[in-house]
């Protein structure tokens, strides 16, 4: 094994630089929002938020965008397009839900070196099947080839959601004492496969996709596994839709994707001084334990590329956790819903990693 510790900014992703860039990006975004003043579609300040905002009457209008990343590439290596759709939907609609918006439309677009019609119509047969799931049409899309400026598939898509005003989850109800119920998630979510990719192409070789895991699947297999989507368990069980009344408060909602549980969970917090510490987060899967092994990362950096098991976070009250977990689960087992950690008022993000059981403090 080579013992050089892998990163995620030595695989080609630097994080601090994204979030730079981000910011900038919304700054700029936030100098069109006096165009629409005192209009349908006044749009609302949400920094660092998961999701825009536009003003609609009664009823807020969401909208964000995201895509596959370097999880297409996975599924170009195998020759297998069925259930990345799942990814592209998981990572805009799982977005929407964290302001407690209920996603009805999805559009996607291709960015492709070379139109291959087989390919893409079981890509988005895949993504079809997903949305009937979740409720969610597909009004339309765009499939550009450009040669020379795509060597591979890059799949975007933008979601637009609703949730009536006095339901929209704004985070500023959060405060120290605060239970923090977690969602399992599965392998990876649509975010840090560069790094992941990186450790299997250095330990294994160029084919390392071909290359055994365990009980038969290769590697390329499990990292392909489709990201499990919350949106409409968490509807169900908790947030109500668009019309029906809200079954458990909650504060906040957290997607966990690049930057990990300490990249995204200060996203939620209107003070500063606002903070959470995780005693109990769900284990990484077995294949994200190994490949931090095979990479040597410290664990500091597994959980800021990776969500490491828990993929989706929700505050709510103490009392309401037995409840509120008990409804999720029965929903879906597979989330294993469970009380991972509580609010405080220490201004960092603190956890005990479920790799060494060493306590990290961000």
């Amino acid at each position: 094994m080579n013992d050089e510790k892998l990163t995620y900014a030595k695989s080609g992703v630097d994080i601090s630089a994204g979030e730079k860039a981000s910011r900038a990006a919304y700054k700029n975004a936030k100098t069109t929002f006096s165009s629409r003043a005192g209009r349908i579609g006044e749009p609302m300040k949400i920094d660092g938020g998961f999701a825009g905002a536009l003003d609609f009457g009664n009823f807020l209008l969401i909208q964000n965008d995201d895509g596959t990343g370097s999880k297409s590439e996975i599924a170009e290596r195998l020759g297998k397009y069925d259930t990345i759709g799942e990814d592209l939907l998981t990572t805009v609609c799982d977005d929407a839900i964290c302001v407690g918006a209920e996603c009805v439309s999805l559009t996607n677009t291709f960015d492709v070196p070379r139109v291959n019609f087989d390919v893409i119509e079981t890509m988005t047969a895949g993504l079809a099947r997903a949305c009937v799931r979740e409720k969610i049409v597909i009004p339309g899309g765009e499939i550009a080839e450009v040669p020379g400026a795509a060597s591979k598939i890059i799949w975007n898509a933008t979601a637009v959601g609703i949730v009536k005003k006095e339901k929209f989850i704004t985070g500023k109800n959060i405060r120290p004492g605060q239970a923090i119920v977690g969602l399992q998630g599965r392998v990876l979510r649509s975010n840090g496969f560069s790094l992941a990719r990186k450790i299997c192409e250095r330990t294994f070789g160029e084919n390392w996709h071909e290359i055994s895991w365990r009980g038969g699947e290769t590697w390329g297999e499990i990292l392909l596994t489709p990201s499990k989507t919350f949106h409409r368990i968490v509807l169900d069980a908790v947030l109500g839709d668009f019309e029906s009344e809200r079954k458990f408060e909650i504060s906040g909602v957290v997607h966990i994707t690049g930057g990990g549980i300490p990249g995204n969970v200060p996203r939620i917090f209107s003070e500063k001084n606002l903070g959470a510490k995780f005693d109990d987060l769900h284990d990484p899967h077995p294949a994200v334990a190994e490949l931090k092994k095979l990479g040597n990362l410290d664990d500091e950096e597994a959980y800021r590329t990776w969500h490491c098991g828990t993929a989706l976070l929700l505050v709510c009250e103490e009392k309401d956790v037995e409840e509120t977990c008990a409804a999720l689960n029965q929903r879906d087992g597979e989330i294993n819903a469970k009380k991972v950690g509580e609010i405080t008022n220490s201004g960092k993000i603190e956890l005990v990693s479920k790799f060494s059981g060493k306590r990290l403090t961000f």
